[in-house]
């Protein structure tokens, strides 16, 4: 299922569609454990599985390009070298207490609003300014990203954080509250886009 973005924003002639290949890419998020107990609390690594979008890019005006990203919130899972009933209580827990996966199964990034400047033969820094929809609320949300043009590939690499009460997601505690996860999340990403 493909999502398609308003080409009316950007000339006919000067766009070059890029879909992402959601396979070769990678995308992390990473959690941070607070209070009494967190140093023999965990602090988790999350891949999300299961994401696609597309980008339209106007090499010669960059600042002209737009992006949309939507990932399967169900898709999120554990990749720390933890027990299987941990891996197991920890993605339950986000699935049903933090993402609320059931009613919200969809994340979705949108940006046509972005700023670039050339690096190199090809290369760009990118400042994305764009709107995060999670867990049925949108804001705006920057992300910076190393973005190389080569051939039909499109690559980007980037971080940024979130903050969950943006989202009003509530912060998920173990262990009677000692360990409870910190609101701030940090995401990394090494996307992979090819011509369609």
């Amino acid at each position: 299922m493909h999502y398609a973005i308003d080409q009316t924003k950007i000339p006919e002639a000067a766009a070059v569609r890029y879909l992402i290949d959601g396979k070769g890419s990678k995308f992390i998020v990473r959690a941070f454990a607070t209070g009494l107990l967190s140093a023999f609390g965990h602090n988790p690594t999350i891949a999300i599985q299961d994401f696609e979008g597309e980008a339209l890019i106007n090499p010669n005006a960059l600042e002209e390009s737009s992006l949309r990203l939507l990932i399967h919130a169900s898709s999120l899972a554990v990749t720390d070298d933890i027990n299987d009933k941990d891996r197991e209580e920890i993605e339950r827990r986000m699935q049903t207490e933090v993402l609320e996966s059931d009613g919200y199964s969809n994340i979705v990034y949108e940006c046509a609003k972005l700023t670039a400047s050339k690096t190199g033969e090809g290369q760009y820094w990118v400042a994305l300014n764009g709107e995060l929809s999670l867990h049925a609320v949108t804001r705006t949300q920057p992300v910076s990203a190393r973005v190389t043009l080569n051939g039909d590939t499109l690559r980007a690499v980037g971080d940024f954080s979130v903050r969950l009460s943006d989202y009003e997601i509530k912060p998920v505690s173990a262990a009677g509250g000692t360990v409870r996860l910190k609101d701030e999340i940090k995401l990394s990403f090494d996307i992979t886009a090819r011509k369609a």
